[in-house]
C-alpha cells in the first residue's frame, strides 16, 4: 500500500506538472496567434486601402477612379469625397459606422461584430477623400478557435502520455526497490553475511544498494555484540556460581556448614553482575551520579589480599556499582596472574581521575597489549572475557581503560570528574 501510495504520489505530481505545463504553452500559444491574426487582418485592411488610393485621382476638378473596381469590392471598399460616397456599396449594418470614419479626416480602425473597419485619408489638393475598407474576421477567428481546439487536444494527450510514462517509470523503479528489500530481509534472516556489493555507486539505485549492505553491517555487528554480551553475562555469573559451588562441595565432603560470610560475598557479587551488565552495559551512566572511589574500591576487593593505596575523599562521576562491576573482573585478573603481590593506587589529573590496578606478573606483551580487551584472547587461564567485560562496561559510562605494556601486569582506568570538583 505504501507502494503504491508513493507511486500514486508520483504520477499525480507528474500529472500536476504536465497539465501546467500544458497550460502555459496553450495560453501564450492562444496569444501569440491572436496576435499574429490581428496583425494580417490589419496588414490586409491596409493593402486593400493602399490599392484603392491609388486609383483615386482628380479630373475638371472632380474627384473620380481611374480604373474600375471589381464589383465583389464594392461591399468591402469604399471611397469618400468631401464627404459624399463616390464608390461603392455600404451595406445598412455598417454604414453608421462607415460615414463616421469617412468623415474623421484622420487613420482610424474599427471592430464592428466581426468586421474591421479602416479609414485613410488620400492627399488630393483641394478635396476630403477618404477610403474606407472592411475586412471579414470570421476566417480569424475560425483560424484561432480551431488552433486553441487542436492546441487542448494535444495538451491532453500530452499529460496521458506524461501520467502513462510516469507510471512505468515508478512501478519498475518500485519494483527493483522492492525485490531488494525483500533479498536484504531474507539475507538478515538466514544468510547475514551476504551483501549486494554494487561497487562505487553510480546512480540512485547504488546509493540504495550501499545503505542497504551498510544496514546489513550494522544488523550482523549487533546479533555479534549481543552474542558477545551473552558471553560476558555468562562469564560474570560463572565465577561467584563456581564459588558456591566448590564451598558447597567442601562442606558436603567435610561434613562442615557453609559459613554465611563466605556465601553472601558471592550472592552480592552474583546480584551485582546481573544488575550492572543488564542496566549499564547498554546506556552511558548519568551524568550527576557520583561516588567516593576508595569506598567503591574496598567494595570491589572484598577481603582480597590486595594492597589499597587511594586517597580519601576523592569522587569519580560515576555510580558505585560501576566502579565495583569494572574493577573485580581487573583484579580478578591480576589475582590470577600475579606471582605475590597486587595493589591498587590512584591519583587525580586534569581530564579525569586514574585508576592503575597493577600485579607483579609478566605483564601484557607489548604486540598485544591493544587485543587483551577483545572477547576471547587470554594468556591460557580463563576465558578471555573479563577485560571484555571491562571494557564493554566502560564504553557504556564514558570511562577510558587500557592495558600498558610496562614489564607488570598493569591496566589504566580513568573515570570523570564531578562537575563540581573537575
Amino acid at each position: 500500500m505504501g507502494v503504491t501510495g508513493f507511486r500514486g504520489r508520483v504520477v499525480a505530481l507528474t500529472v500536476l506538472i504536465a497539465t501546467s505545463v500544458v497550460a502555459v504553452l496553450v495560453v501564450v500559444s492562444h496569444v501569440l496567434l491572436s496576435r499574429v491574426t490581428d496583425a494580417d487582418a490589419h496588414a490586409l485592411a491596409h493593402t486593400r486601402a493602399e490599392a484603392l488610393g491609388a486609383n483615386v485621382t482628380i479630373r475638371s476638378g472632380r474627384v473620380v477612379l481611374t480604373e474600375s473596381e471589381n464589383e465583389a469590392l464594392d461591399t468591402v471598399s469604399w471611397v469618400y469625397a468631401d464627404g459624399r460616397l463616390i464608390d461603392g456599396i455600404v451595406p445598412g449594418s455598417v454604414l453608421d459606422h462607415v460615414q463616421a470614419l469617412a468623415v474623421s479626416g484622420t487613420s482610424r480602425t474599427m471592430t464592428v461584430d466581426n468586421d474591421l473597419l479602416y479609414a485613410q485619408p488620400l492627399p488630393l489638393e483641394g478635396h476630403r477623400v477618404t477610403v474606407v475598407v472592411r475586412v471579414d474576421l470570421t476566417p480569424y477567428e475560425t483560424s484561432e478557435q480551431r488552433s486553441l481546439a487542436l492546441s487542448l487536444m494535444l495538451g491532453g494527450i500530452s499529460i496521458l502520455l506524461a501520467a502513462l510514462v510516469a507510471y512505468l517509470v515508478v512501478r519498475r523503479a518500485m519494483r527493483v526497490v522492492h525485490e531488494m528489500a525483500a533479498l536484504a530481509d531474507d539475507w538478515g534472516d538466514h544468510e547475514p553475511g551476504r551483501r549486494f556489493n554494487l561497487g562505487t555507486p553510480r546512480d540512485e539505485f547504488g546509493e540504495l544498494g550501499r545503505t542497504l549492505d551498510h544496514l546489513l553491517e550494522r544488523i550482523d555487528n549487533a546479533l555479534a555484540d549481543e552474542r558477545r554480551l551473552t558471553d560476558e553475562i555468562a562469564h560474570e555469573l560463572r565465577t561467584p556460581l563456581t564459588v558456591l559451588r566448590g564451598e558447597a562441595q567442601l562442606a558436603q565432603l567435610s561434613g562442615r556448614h557453609l559459613t554465611p560470610e563466605s556465601v553472601l560475598t558471592e550472592v552480592d557479587r552474583l546480584n551485582a553482575a546481573v544488575t550492572t551488565i543488564m542496566s549499564v552495559a547498554r546506556t552511558r551512566a548519568d551524568g550527576g551520579t557520583r561516588c567516593e572511589l576508595r569506598a567503591a574500591a574496598r567494595q570491589a576487593i572484598a577481603g582480597r589480599s590486595i594492597e589499597l593505596a587511594i586517597p580519601t575523599n576523592i569522587d569519580v562521576a560515576v555510580a558505585p556499582e560501576l566502579v565495583v562491576a569494572m574493577l573485580s573482573p581487573l583484579l580478578e585478573n591480576g589475582l590470577r596472574h600475579a606471582r605475590s603481590r597486587v595493589w591498587v593506587t590512584a591519583c587525580i589529573q586534569p581530564h579525569g581521575v586514574v585508576i592503575d590496578v597493577l600485579d607483579d606478573g609478566p605483564g601484557f606483551d607489548p604486540a598485544e597489549v591493544d587485543r587483551v580487551f577483545e572477547a576471547g584472547v587470554t594468556s591460557g587461564r580463563g576465558h578471555g572475557l573479563g577485560l571484555a567485560v571491562v571494557k564493554r562496561l566502560a564504553a557504556a559510562a564514558g570511562v577510558a581503560v587500557r592495558a600498558v605494556a610496562d614489564g607488570y601486569g598493569r591496566v589504566e582506568v580513568t573515570f570523570p570528574t564531578p562537575p563540581a570538583t573537575a
